[in-house]
């Protein structure tokens, strides 16, 4: 019953946290992602979701609380959180602004949330992954995230 407490204590918190900046236009988040990734000899990556998403969340207090994936993307990425809400009831501008985000990211949003873009320095997607291959149990695997990261490093990438 105490670990139980526990684990719900712990979701309740990751779920309160909020990573992903609703206020600020995606677009124009990610143009700045890619002029610092150009400038920093690095690539973009996009963790697409919204903090309506636990598994969101999850990933974002995953990967900042892991030394060693944490060193990883600081020496090769600029990462940054990408807000999108499919279930917004959102106006006819709204609704065009969400189709031109996912239309640029190449629709990730068929694989769910959260959905990993990696973007090269120029803006281009050179890999979309689906978040649910890096699961494990009721969190991530440490080995797979790794994985995915160290196979996408600009160094690997361009050799």
């Amino acid at each position: 019953m105490f670990a139980a407490m526990i684990a719900m204590s712990a979701n309740a918190q990751v779920n309160s946290k909020k990573v992903y900046d609703e206020s600020i236009d995606p677009m124009e988040q990610i143009d700045k992602a890619v002029v610092r990734a150009g400038q920093e000899g690095k690539f973009v990556i996009c963790q697409v979701g919204g903090n309506w998403c636990s598994w969101c969340l999850r990933f974002a207090d995953f990967i900042t609380s892991d030394s060693t994936i944490s060193k990883v993307i600081e020496d090769n990425y600029v990462y940054i959180h990408v807000n999108y809400s499919p279930r917004r009831s959102a106006g006819a501008g709204d609704a065009e602004k969400d189709a031109a985000l996912m239309q640029r990211l190449g629709n990730p949003g068929r694989f769910g949330y959260p959905v990993l873009v990696v973007l090269d320095s120029e803006g281009n997607v050179m890999h979309i992954q689906d978040s649910v291959f890096l699961e494990e149990g009721s969190g991530y695997n440490q080995k797979k995230v790794l994985r995915f990261f160290n196979s996408w490093t600009p160094k690997t990438v361009e050799g």
